[in-house]
């Protein structure tokens, strides 16, 4: 029997990103839908430490030995770019540590690297934005931690307001983050930043933009846009700012 089966070219080339994500990483689905058809995600995770959202996490999850361990771990699916996704562990030690992280990465052999707060820098710039309003799911220290990073780098945090939470961070859902958003944004804010890659944003940026005129900028938004950047690929998605803006 002779089968009528046609040609088909596919399937479609597919160009990789590496992701290297704190353990407690839950919001895989909103990276993907930053991302275009042909990329793909390849994710590795930080080993679990028992510690609440803090400090103390978020030195451990950015320790350069465990970095370059999960860069090694995802190199052999050939990603063009290693993002290192998570906001605390990349500004907990300044503007020198978050570089030293992306050192890591491409030591360990990947083509280029990405931090989630190099990217907000990246952003900043691209945007030309000096006054921003930030808002975190963390507690009062950590949030001055990425007050001083933001410092370090020349940009002005106007005003910040942070949910305090250890944990569970994923599952606070979207009322509660828009409404913190909006009252963390003051008229002298050129922007808002909303950090934590496991914080859900992904659906509010569009109609938070709108209302408040100005860039709400998000973690996830962020780290795929660098990233993407650097293939030269466009972003997906929400952030009307942001769109069409290389890294």
């Amino acid at each position: 029997m002779e089968l009528n089966i046609p040609e088909f070219e596919g399937p479609l080339a597919q160009r990789g990103v590496g992701i290297i994500a704190p353990f407690d990483l839950a919001l895989e689905r909103e990276l993907w839908r930053w991302t275009p058809l042909e990329v793909s995600l390849h994710l590795a995770r930080t080993p679990f430490e028992p510690v609440a959202v803090s400090r103390a996490m978020a030195e451990l999850v950015s320790d350069r030995r465990l970095i370059t361990a999960a860069t090694r771990d995802i190199l052999h699916v050939e990603p063009e770019v290693v993002a290192y996704l998570c906001s605390s562990g990349s500004f907990v030690h300044g503007l020198a540590h978050e570089k030293a992280l992306c050192d890591a990465i491409r030591e360990a052999g990947a083509p280029d690297a990405v931090t989630t707060s190099g990217a907000l820098l990246e952003a900043l710039r691209a945007l030309d934005l000096t006054r921003i309003s930030v808002l975190t799911p963390y507690d009062g220290e950590l949030t001055e931690l990425l007050c001083d990073f933001l410092a370090e780098a020349g940009t002005d945090v106007v005003r910040s307001d942070y949910l305090g939470l250890g944990g569970g961070i994923w599952k606070v859902n979207y009322r509660t983050v828009a409404e913190h958003i909006i009252d963390s944004d003051t008229p002298a804010s050129q922007a808002v930043f909303v950090s934590c890659t496991n914080l859900p944003t992904y659906d509010i940026i569009t109609p938070l933009e709108q209302e408040l005129g100005k860039p709400v900028l998000t973690a996830n938004q962020l780290t795929i846009w660098a990233c993407l950047g650097r293939m030269a690929l466009p972003m997906t998605g929400p952030g009307q700012w942001l769109r069409g803006v290389f890294g």
